[in-house]
C-alpha cells in the first residue's frame, strides 16, 4: 500500500516537546558513548535524522524496535536521534562501531556525509541498513519508497486539485530539504507532471532541514514578488511546511491549493478544514517492520534475498547494485481519509477530530 514522513506543530506543547526530544537526542549521544561492548552480536543500532518530524519518535522508532524485540527477544536496540545534526549523528555512528555492534539501521542527516563512516564500518565487518534515506557508502541493504512516483503523485494531486484552471495556472514549489536524498526525487517527480500540466513553476526555494518557520518566510517572499494573484497554486514537499506556508497565505488573505505529504495529524485536519487540499500516505509499519527484519537476518548472518527483491544505485552514482525495497504511496484527500488513515489505525477519528475539528469530520463522515 502506501505512505509517510510525519511533522509538526501544534503550539506550544508540540514546540516544548520537540525541544525535550532535542534534548533527548543530545543525552542519548552521550549516554552511548559509555556503552558496555555491545560486540556480543545481540545489539543492533538504530540512528535516527531529527525530532521536528513527529513521525520518527511516534511511529517509526517504537515499530522498529518491537518488530526486532519480537523477532529477537534477547537483542538490545541502541537508539539515538541526531536531532538534525551531522557531527552529533557522525559521532553516535562512531561510538556504535567502536563498541562492536555489527549491524546498524541509519537514517541519515545528510547522505553525502555518510561515504566515509559506512566504508569505515564496512572493513570493520559491521553492516549498514539504509532507512527511509539512501545513504552513501557501501550499503548492505536500503529500504524506502518509491520517491520520485511519490513526488508524481504530489504533482498530480496538485494538478486535479487545480482542476479546469490548471493549464493557464502558475504554480510555486516549496522543496524538501538539500541534504535529504529523498528531496530531489520529490522534486523530480513532482517537475515531470507540473511542467507538463501547468503554465509555469514561477517560485521555487529548497527549505535546509525543512523547516516550517523557513518554509512560511519563502512563500512570504512569493507573495512579496509575485503578488497576491501572481499564483495559483502551491506544492509543499511535505506537511509540516505546508503549515508554515498556509499560515503565510492566511496572513495576506490568499487561499489557494496547497500540497503536502506524511498524513500528519495537523495535515489532516488542514484538509478536513479545507486550508490544505491533499497529502501523500505512505505506509510506515511496513517500512519499519522490513527494515527491522533485515537487520536481525544480517544480524544472524542469514540470508535477506527475499526482503530485497529490487537493485537501487546511490544518488551520487558511485554505489550500484544496492539490494532494496520500495514501498509505495497514495494521495489522501478529504473523501478519504476515513478508508487509508483511520482504516490502518494510524490515527483514530478521536484523534484527528477535536473539538476544533469536529464540524469538519461531520462533514466528511468520519465518525
Amino acid at each position: 500500500m502506501n505512505a509517510m514522513t510525519r511533522r509538526v506543530v501544534i503550539g506550544t506543547a508540540a514546540v516544548s516537546m520537540a525541544v525535550s526530544l532535542a534534548a533527548c537526542g543530545k543525552a542519548g549521544d552521550g549516554d552511548s558513548a559509555g556503552g558496555d561492548g555491545g560486540g556480543d552480536g545481540k545489539t543492533i543500532g538504530l540512528l535516527l535524522p531529527e525530532n521536528k518530524t513527529t513521525r520518527y519518535e511516534t511511529f517509526d522508532r517504537p515499530i522498529i524496535e518491537g518488530k526486532i524485540k519480537a523477532l529477537c527477544g534477547d537483542c538490545e536496540v541502541k537508539y539515538n536521534n541526531a536531532a538534525q545534526d551531522t557531527e552529533t549523528q557522525k559521532k553516535q555512528f562512531d561510538s556504535l562501531v567502536t563498541q562492536g555492534v555489527k549491524v546498524i539501521i541509519l537514517d541519515s542527516v545528510d547522505y553525502k556525509a555518510t561515504k566515509s563512516w559506512v566504508q569505515q564500518a564496512e572493513k570493520q565487518g559491521v553492516k549498514v541498513v539504509a532507512y527511509d534515506r539512501l545513504a552513501e557508502g557501501p550499503i548492505s541493504a536500503y529500504v524506502s519508497y518509491d520517491n520520485e512516483k511519490i513526488g508524481r503523485l504530489q504533482g498530480e494531486a496538485l494538478v486535479t486539485a487545480l482542476g479546469a484552471k490548471a493549464k493557464d495556472a502558475n504554480v510555486v514549489m516549496i522543496n524538501g530539504s538539500p541534504t535529504d536524498p529523498n528531496a530531489p526525487l520529490f522534486k523530480a517527480g513532482a517537475h515531470s507532471v507540473l511542467d507538463k500540466q501547468v503554465k509555469k513553476v514561477v517560485y521555487e526555494q529548497d527549505i535546509p532541514d525543512w523547516s516550517p518557520d523557513e518554509a512560511n518566510k519563502k512563500m512570504g517572499a512569493a507573495l512579496d514578488s509575485l503578488g497576491k494573484s501572481g499564483f495559483q497554486g502551491v506544492y509543499s514537499a511535505n506537511d509540516g511546511m505546508a503549515g508554515g506556508i498556509i499560515t503565510a497565505l492566511k496572513k495576506q488573505g490568499v487561499k489557494v491549493p496547497v500540497g503536502g505529504q506524511d498524513a500528519e495529524l495537523a495535515g489532516l485536519q488542514r484538509i478536513l478544514a479545507g486550508e490544505q487540499s491533499f497529502t501523500i500516505y505512505k505506509q510506515i509499519k511496513p517500512e519499519a517492520e522490513t527494515t527491522a527484519e533485515i537487520a536481525v537476518k544480517l544480524l544472524k548472518g542469514e540470508k535477506i534475498d527475499d526482503l530485497v527483491p529490487t537493485k537501487v544505485t546511490s544518488l551520487t552514482g558511485e554505489f550500484k547494485d544496492i539490494p532494496a525495497k520500495l514501498y509505495d504511496a497514495q494521495i489522501v484527500t478529504k473523501d478519504n481519509i476515513a478508508s487509508t488513515i483511520i482504516a490502518d489505525e494510524v490515527y483514530k477519528a478521536a484523534d484527528i477530530c477535536t473539538a476544533e475539528y469536529k464540524a469538519a469530520c461531520d462533514a466528511a463522515g468520519i465518525k
